[in-house]
């Protein structure tokens, strides 16, 4: 009779061990073969957005804490994540109280839903507002403070699930791969009204305002992995259907009468909600309100920017 427990290809034959091994370094060795090294089924990142969250840290009864955007569970990660490589939260701080954070992260990305304060960075102080954006170095402990007057709520980006995979740790003080960077509201309105006056060409996908810094300037990024960009789209467009290996993570700052297309799927917009548009997915932008619609996206682009694979093409 033929042996039923003999594998018919290579691709049946389980992880193999050394036959005899004679140190722990040998016994450690795993080997796989194409048949069966590359068949990995990972979940697939959600299209999902988060709308309960900011609610929740908008509410005037929720206390000074952080909420997670964590999708962990659907994607497998052992540590909690928005998407693979980050990890977005609401930070709810009370008028007068502080909150101190200290992320295994390279860098931290915020911006401001609503409030005024104050955050402390190592020996730098930043004093923020509404519609600001920040990026501070990872390591060491940042303190948020609210003024007496009103609650602030922010929106914090961290690359810690990135680290957490590599089991990394936060750089050492004054080793993170950025400075503290400060982009007031005001500068960010007026750089977004210097591209409208000077306007675009139909190969351009969008209006954005790509954030940057003397640290990262040579990559345009705000760290080596991720980028940062405030979008934009008139009253009564959309943008063009389009794909980049990068995944996209975007809060809605103004979105009435906006909703995406992705893959095929309409997703409509909520104000302050975090979505997620998965890596190589089709998707479009479109505004059928009377404002413009602005929203502020995180790429995992510095890695296929790196790699030379972003993949970006239109689709229509």
């Amino acid at each position: 009779m033929p042996d039923t427990n003999r594998p018919r290809t290579i691709a049946d034959l389980p992880a193999q061990l050394a036959l005899a091994p004679t140190t722990p370094a040998q016994a450690a060795a795993r080997y796989y073969n194409t048949g069966n090294a590359f068949d990995v089924k990972l979940p697939a990142v959600p299209d999902q957005s988060f709308v309960n969250e900011p609610l929740k840290a908008l509410h005037p009864d929720t206390p000074t804490c952080l909420i997670p955007c964590d999708v962990s569970a659907q994607l497998e990660s052992a540590t909690p994540a928005t998407t693979p490589l980050s990890l977005a939260r609401y930070a709810k701080i009370k008028a007068g109280e502080t909150l101190s954070t200290e992320f295994v992260a390279s860098g931290i990305i915020v911006y401001v839903i609503s409030g005024i304060g104050s955050t402390t960075c190592e020996a730098e102080n930043i004093e923020w507002s509404t519609g600001d954006v920040f990026i501070l170095p990872g390591g060491g402990v940042h303190v948020y403070k609210a003024t007496t007057e009103a609650d602030a709520v922010l929106w914090i980006v961290t690359n810690e699930p990135q680290l957490a995979f590599e089991n990394l740790r936060a750089p050492a003080q004054g080793n993170a791969p950025t400075c503290v960077v400060h982009y007031p509201a005001d500068e960010i309105t007026r750089q977004i009204d210097l591209l409208y006056a000077v306007g675009r060409g139909k190969d351009i996908p969008g209006s954005a305002l790509i954030f940057s810094s003397t640290s990262q300037e040579a990559i345009r990024n705000v760290l080596p992995t991720l980028t940062v960009a405030m979008n934009s789209l008139p009253a009564g467009e959309a943008q063009r259907p389009h794909r980049h290996n990068a995944m996209a993570m975007a809060l809605i700052i103004q979105g009435e009468g906006c909703y995406s297309i992705v893959d095929g799927k309409r997703k409509e917009w909520s104000q302050w909600a975090t979505t997620i548009t998965p890596g190589v997915a089709v998707h479009s932008h479109h505004n059928e309100g009377n404002k413009r619609a602005m929203f502020l996206i995180i790429q995992d682009g510095g890695i296929y920017y790196y790699t030379r694979a972003m993949g970006f093409s239109f689709a229509d």
